[in-house]
């Protein structure tokens, strides 16, 4: 809250500067009363199948942790559910479509966005491409590859939840076999 705080000094409603802190997650303004949350963001990452244990990498073009390995994925914008952001976001990086897709679970995130850390709730899918599907990097993902899970290294990729999912992901695949 203290960066958020710094950040946000006046009111967006009112435009007044008597914009203070109301609790550990808001700011009141007195002069409108107008409350503002800071709430997560809500951003989506895939676990793209290929053959065996592969999976689908991007390199990142941009920073945060511009050159690092990531995986598909991004923000979901106002108005989308958060599967139609994750479809969105795998057509806008590889142009293709997704065949299948299931939730596998959540982490809480910090995403460095325009000097402001922003509180992201990242959900994970595991996805499979449509048929015919030939991934090319697009967008943001300066490159695209089939890397093996159980072969990656967590400290290539930039952003702490994706490392921190690698890392769920190699246990599930070494616990179950599969994903």
């Amino acid at each position: 809250m203290s960066e958020f705080s710094e950040v946000f000094t006046h009111c967006p409603r009112c435009g007044s500067a008597n914009f203070n802190i109301n609790d550990a997650r808001s700011k009141r303004c007195g002069d409108c009363g107008f409350v503002y949350y800071q709430n997560a963001s809500a951003a989506t990452a895939a676990v793209i199948l290929g053959e065996g244990d592969e999976i689908l990498v991007s390199r990142r073009a941009l920073e945060p942790a511009r050159g690092t390995l990531d995986l598909p994925g991004g923000f979901v914008d106002a108005g989308e559910s958060i599967d139609e952001g994750m479809r969105r976001e795998i057509r806008e990086e590889t142009g293709c479509e997704v065949e299948s897709m299931r939730w596998l679970f959540s982490l809480s995130n910090s995403y460095l966005y325009s000097g402001l850390d922003v509180p992201t709730a990242d959900s994970f899918f595991l996805c499979r491409l449509r048929a015919g599907g030939r991934p090319k990097a697009a967008d943001d993902a300066a490159s695209l590859e089939w890397r093996s899970l159980s072969a990656l290294q967590p400290s290539e990729f930039g952003l702490a939840s994706i490392r921190k999912a690698v890392v769920r992901l190699q246990d599930m695949l070494a616990r179950d076999g599969h994903l």
